[in-house]
């Protein structure tokens, strides 16, 4: 059997996605590995192809249990034999994965790192046949990755005790250019073969939004998506209650998921929207890692992330089977100083100053006026420019052209004037003329700006404050109470050499979400005919097959096993299991319609 064979009747997919076969073909020439592809571009087939290939059993380093979950009950109904070893398998369950990693009926392991120092593990690596080690998630080694774990620094150690070392292959979908020499660095990657498929998930629509009210915009935005899967997620545990309670009182089928909640009722809680047993999931960052589910269509931060990483991470989260899908963000001031406060309780041993950059950067793109798409790849590394990419709310909706340079030169004045020693609210005070102790304490009712914005609100000053930072008109220095300076662009504002002109926002309708228009009565018949297969499995219904190769069925009606076969995610394992009951499905509904 060979690559493309497995593909087909593994994995029912008929050609590689940009970068597989480039990847797959390094790892079978025993090369090391770095690839960077976004959530959605098929990471996992890169080196699970290649597993089914070699000789030996493959091991698979992941973070989180349910991501091994997801991945071993995906490759086993693909016909594939998979195990995995971690901290939810009972004593029974432990020795019986053993006794078959011992047999060799094993080809993939899927292993957490914390556990690759028990003895069991050595001895299988000593003994057995090792043909390669796959590092997942691999940012995590990376202290300026956004989810740096101590673990994953004894990663390279175990590698080095099988002998002979075998290929090292690390996937990741998020690492700036540090990130990735650190992927290097303390994996001890040999002269990888390095290959980056670029950030750009082109089937995602970025939008943000200032709502005044946020609990109303976010009920106005869940109504138009009453049948719809998706993920939102708080920035704290209290807030995902509060949310989560507004929901249901709303009649939406939420749960909730956060580090509070006890070890059953977070499994319960994640099943039932894995499941669709429930439609949405109001959470914490706590939530997502691994999860698989390919149906999420929109993903809501009700709160602003600590950071950029963080953020597309969570987002990618939505239009995993390649469909059109929604990232909406919902900033507030607040969700600035809630944020501090994380990074503050965090541990005092590691230096937060990368952090605050990293907020830094989160707040400018809430702030720009640019493409979001092209920030993002930008921050990335990926430096393009974008006139519109019609995916965006930046670039979707048209603007006037208002011109504030007077404004801007009143702020740059102000902060010049007060000796560039202070936060922007202080500023935000001294320009609308407030009377507090403070401003009286320096002086500040004294200078030539205190009260020359009087007229706006305060609100205004803080985003015109914001866009200036946002453009570098302005630096933020400091971490926990960063203060306003002047930069090179602020003097050229200053002199009058230097217009400053921003767009106003007019909105306008979003381009249709959907791809192709599908039978969509067919697919409500197929979908409760994947949810029977699921249970009588026990498995989440896209295991079976996902909303994208459904809808496939409900616009080329296949009545056939060869047709079928033709069917995007369907491959002979499959179709051998399940073709047959949505073959009848599909023609019963076709003679009805007739």
């Amino acid at each position: 059997m060979d690559k493309k064979t497995i593909l087909r009747e593994k994995f029912g997919y008929t050609a590689f996605r940009p970068g597989q076969e480039e990847t797959i073909d390094a790892i079978l020439a025993g090369t090391d590995v770095l690839a960077v592809m976004p959530t959605g571009a098929g990471k996992s087939l890169c080196y699970q192809i290649p597993a089914l290939l070699l000789d030996g059993m493959t091991i698979v380093i992941s973070p989180l249990i349910s991501l091994m979950k997801d991945q071993v009950s995906a490759l086993r109904e693909a016909g594939c034999p998979a195990a995995f070893l971690n901290s939810s398998l009972t004593t029974r369950e432990y020795a019986q994965t053993m006794d078959a990693i011992q047999s060799g009926q094993v080809k993939l392991l899927y292993i957490a790192p914390e556990r690759l120092q028990r003895n069991e593990v050595s001895e299988f690596a000593a003994n057995g046949t090792i043909p390669l080690v796959v590092v997942d998630e691999a940012h995590c080694v990376s202290q300026w990755g956004h989810d740096f774990r101590t673990s994953y620094l004894q990663i390279a150690n175990f590698i080095r005790s099988i002998d002979p070392r075998p290929p090292v292959a690390a996937f990741t979908a998020t690492a700036t250019v540090k990130v990735r020499d650190d992927i290097r660095k303390f994996l001890a990657l040999r002269a990888p073969f390095a290959i980056n498929t670029g950030f750009d998930r082109p089937n995602l629509y970025f939008e943000i939004q200032k709502p005044k009210d946020k609990k109303t915009a976010l009920l106005e935005c869940l109504e138009r998506r009453r049948e719809a899967s998706g993920i939102i997620y708080c920035a704290t545990r209290k807030t995902v209650e509060e949310t989560c309670q507004l929901l249901l009182r709303h009649g939406f089928s939420a749960t909730r998921y956060h580090a509070g909640l006890d070890d059953d009722e977070r499994r319960e809680n994640q099943d039932d929207f894995i499941y669709d047993r429930k439609t949405v999931m109001v959470a914490t960052n706590a939530f997502g890692m691994g999860i698989d589910k390919s149906n999420v269509s929109y993903v809501i931060h009700y709160n602003m992330p600590k950071n950029i990483e963080s953020y597309y991470q969570e987002a990618g989260r939505a239009g995993k089977d390649g469909d059109k899908a929604e990232c909406m963000l919902f900033f507030s001031s607040s969700d600035i100083i809630t944020n501090k406060f994380l990074i503050e309780q965090g541990d005092s041993n590691i230096d937060k100053s990368g952090d605050y950059k990293k907020l830094n950067d989160m707040i400018n793109y809430c702030n720009t006026e640019k493409c979001l798409r092209e920030y993002i790849l930008n921050y990335f590394g990926e430096k393009i420019k974008i006139q519109n990419c019609e995916s965006c709310s930046n670039c979707n909706n048209e603007f006037e052209m208002n011109d504030i340079t007077v404004e801007a030169q009143k702020v740059l004045s102000c902060v010049k004037r007060m000796d560039e020693r202070f936060g922007s609210n202080l500023v935000v005070d001294v320009l609308k003329g407030g009377n507090t102790a403070k401003i009286r304490q320096f002086g500040f009712n004294n200078i030539s700006t205190y009260g020359i914005m009087k007229e706006y609100s305060k609100d205004s000053i803080k985003q015109i404050i914001s866009y200036l930072i946002a453009e570098r008109y302005l630096n933020l220095q400091g971490d926990e109470y960063p203060i306003l300076t002047l930069t090179n662009k602020s003097h050229l504002v200053l002199k009058g050499e230097q217009q400053i002109k921003v767009r106003m926002e007019i909105k306008k309708e979003k381009a249709n979400t959907v791809s192709e228009q599908f039978d969509a009565v067919l697919f409500e018949i197929l979908r409760e005919t994947r949810r029977e297969f699921a249970v009588q499995e026990n498995v989440p219904p896209y295991i079976v097959f996902g909303d994208n190769t459904l809808k496939q069925m409900c616009i080329y009606y296949p009545n056939t096993l060869e047709k079928m076969l033709e069917i995007s995610g369907v491959g002979k394992n499959k179709l051998e299991k399940y073709g047959a009951k949505f073959i009848e499905e599909i023609q019963k509904h076709m003679e009805r319609k007739v």
